[in-house]
């Protein structure tokens, strides 16, 4: 049975060859992806505050078979985005993914998160399964005043967007608190 805890700095080498393994198998080692963040290794430096965490899952054996984790969006109020969503080849196509977001949204919730964003490239499938199962395509990005600005930022950065959006609601209620973005972003 997987095992959820905070990151620490012992879990740094093996957070980040799982990200850069998954980007590798999916010809994502390119320039202007995660992969060649410096930070990457070094990510418990980053997460472990009041507004962003990263959390690992172990396996039965004590080994880290995935991560996820979440930030403030600074660009929306109440923002969370969920970031690094990873797992190791072996614990893929367990669900265990669908459990990872469940999971991170309770630790947003918890923060004080009202909303969520995420984004992801297109050559990850996957992932993008995971996130339709949930979501719809926005076709009126006027539907949120900052999808604007994001629009407007993107099309600075010659870069193509795709949004889609969520109803994130708390368990055992039909209760709306947010709505999800999901922003593919194309490098050209």
């Amino acid at each position: 049975m997987p095992k959820y805890r905070e990151m620490t700095a012992s879990d740094n080498a093996a957070v980040a060859a799982l990200v850069r393994d998954n980007l590798k198998k999916f010809n994502l080692d390119i320039p202007g992806t995660v992969y060649f963040d410096e930070g990457l290794d070094h990510l418990s430096d980053y997460y472990g505050n009041d507004e962003r965490r990263y959390y690992v899952i172990e396996d039965d054996n004590g080994e880290v078979i995935g991560g996820i984790g979440y930030d403030r969006f600074e660009p929306m109020k109440d923002t969370a985005e969920l970031q690094k969503l990873y797992l190791t080849d072996s614990a893929k196509g367990s669900g265990l993914g669908y459990e990872m977001i469940d999971f991170i949204e309770d630790k947003m919730r918890e923060a004080g998160y009202k909303a969520s964003y995420l984004e992801t490239h297109n050559n990850l499938q996957a992932a993008i399964h995971i996130y339709e199962l949930k979501y719809r395509i926005v076709t009126d990005s006027s539907e949120v005043d900052a999808l604007n600005s994001l629009t407007r930022c993107a099309k600075m950065l010659n870069k193509n967007l795709t949004l889609f959006t969520i109803k994130l609601t708390l368990k055992d209620t039909d209760k709306i608190i947010g709505i999800f973005f999901y922003l593919e972003i194309i490098y050209k």
